[in-house]
């Protein structure tokens, strides 16, 4: 639904930015993982959207373009762009994220900026914090019953 005055040099763009020209024309049932990740992030900017909902944006790219990744997320968050940045890699997280939100099993465990998870945790390294919060998730669950209930009963009497 682009003009093709504008699609073509937003294209061109986008084709630079993320290091795409060498698939410029390949057809998709012939391009690898990390070329389909690529078109998707393109096809997700070429419009300008106001709001990116990104889930794990770099999966399948080579350490070059998702760096490139990064930059032009970063870029547009500078640019005011509202990024919800679903990741596993918690250095992604660190660099791109004004807020973090740690979810586990469909729970939230904690949000908040980096600086507050880290002093409200005791713990600098995201990932080590991450670690601990599922881990002391998991135990908690362990010791109630599936669904969250505390077993009331002593042992033997079930």
């Amino acid at each position: 639904g682009i003009p093709d005055a504008l699609l073509r040099p937003r294209m061109a763009e986008l084709f630079d930015r993320l290091n795409m020209n060498d698939c410029r024309d390949v057809l998709g049932a012939k391009m690898s993982t990390g070329m389909k990740q690529k078109v998707s992030v393109a096809r997700a900017l070429v419009h300008d959207p106001p709001v990116l909902i990104l889930d794990e944006a770099t999966a399948g790219l080579d350490v070059l373009v998702a760096r490139a990744l990064l930059e032009t997320i970063a870029q547009l968050r500078r640019q005011g762009k509202c990024i919800v940045y679903s990741t596993h890699i918690m250095r992604e997280a660190e660099k791109l994220c004004d807020r973090i939100a740690i979810l586990h099993r469909g729970r939230l465990l904690a949000e908040g900026t980096l600086q507050q998870l880290r002093s409200h945790n005791g713990q600098e390294d995201l990932e080590e914090l991450f670690f601990r919060l599922i881990t002391e998730h998991d135990r908690r669950l362990g010791q109630l019953g599936g669904d969250g209930v505390v077993d009331s009963m002593p042992p033997g009497r079930q």
